[in-house]
């Protein structure tokens, strides 16, 4: 059997079911998690660099997305 595939990035809708704040409002975080580590508008936010932000454990998140 095959393994499912898991994701390094984290999107809005993930960040809205795991603090349950609205769409709207987890866009304002990816982006302000975005200017702190100086990515750019496109860039990709990792679940990883979301946790260290935030102070949570990968494994913690992990319960809601995966």
């Amino acid at each position: 059997m095959k393994t499912p595939a898991k994701r390094i990035c984290i999107f809005p809708k993930d960040v809205a079911l795991v603090t349950g704040l609205s769409y709207r409002q987890s866009l304002r975080l990816l982006n302000k998690v975005r200017e702190s580590l100086k990515k750019k508008e496109t860039d990709f936010v990792t679940i990883e660099e979301f946790c260290n932000y935030k102070g949570l454990s990968k494994e913690q998140i992990d319960q809601f997305i995966f």
